[in-house]
């Protein structure tokens, strides 16, 4: 069990609040009395969904990254609203994002995206049983769905085409139930 924290928290200084994230610049004294500064992100948290087709088909997508100056590919996913239940954020985003709803979501994993510097929780979803409506993308989303087998999507992470995190953890944690 890991042991309680050996910080205290002296002085948060919010540096930005914008509509995803706030920056906090803390001032922390340490177990051994020395005083340091840490930036920390505040996140509402984030759901990350693996629509599965059958057996051997998961719906992708390809999106860009402004961060990355590029497109990948990747699961669905997107940020809580305020007051949100996650299973109700995967719903919503799978239909925004791939144009499906799901007749089953079940939780296959809850963690913490980056806890070096951020407390986002995201909590990834299996949806089955898919129903193909229409994408309802938001107005700054440019969206491609992709319907790829899993044995390529696993060649795809080993040979570095799909390099986003929540989905190389999303696909292992899909295989290894």
């Amino acid at each position: 069990m890991p042991q309680k924290p050996k910080e205290k928290i002296l002085k948060i200084d919010t540096i930005f609040n914008g509509n995803i994230i706030n920056l906090q610049k803390r001032t922390i004294k340490l177990q051994s009395g020395i005083i340091i500064q840490r930036e920390i992100i505040k996140h509402p948290g984030s759901v990350a969904i693996i629509p599965l087709i059958n057996n051997e088909t998961i719906i992708l997508i390809e999106q860009y990254r402004s961060a990355l100056g590029k497109v990948i590919l990747e699961i669905p996913a997107g940020t809580l609203e305020h007051d949100e239940q996650p299973v109700d954020c995967a719903k919503r985003e799978l239909l925004e994002e791939t144009g499906y709803q799901a007749t089953n979501f079940r939780e296959l994993l809850v963690n913490y995206t980056t806890p070096g510097y951020s407390d986002e929780k995201m909590y990834f979803y299996l949806a089955t049983d898919l129903i193909h409506k229409e994408q309802k993308l938001e107005r700054d989303e440019n969206i491609r769905t992709r319907k790829i087998k899993l044995d390529e999507i696993n060649l795809m992470i080993k040979n570095g085409e799909i390099s986003d995190m929540k989905t190389i953890c999303g696909i292992s944690r899909l295989i290894s139930e």
